[in-house]
């Protein structure tokens, strides 16, 4: 897994999914691809428990690429669809990473 250099930011988007896929796979994966795409955008990290409770991470270089991101046309009604057919809740962090480390094992030979 590649990180961005800090400082940077991250948006924590923690969910609990409605019963039924409903178009949901399709529309995430074009939100993922279309984040992508926007200025600002670092990566994302995203998992989903057999349960519905969600998590995704996305890294963005400043407040005014996430803002660039809530005002695009396509998420915008990805998030009205969210609230009226996906999710039975969520909630939206944003936060300033200041340090990032990690590990990764070396592949033994």
């Amino acid at each position: 897994m590649q990180r961005p250099e800090p400082p940077y930011y991250a948006v924590i988007f923690t969910s609990r999914r409605t019963e039924g896929d409903h178009g949901y796979a399709e529309r995430a994966s074009r939100m993922s691809a279309l984040a992508a795409t926007q200025p600002g955008y670092l990566g994302e990290t995203a998992v989903r428990d057999a349960s519905g409770l969600g998590i995704t991470v996305s890294y963005w270089t400043d407040e005014a690429a996430i803002a660039g991101w809530r005002r695009n046309v396509e998420h915008t009604e990805s998030r009205r669809r969210g609230r009226a057919e996906w999710y039975e809740e969520y909630d939206l962090r944003v936060a300033r990473v200041e340090r990032s480390y990690g590990f990764e094992r070396e592949p033994e030979h």
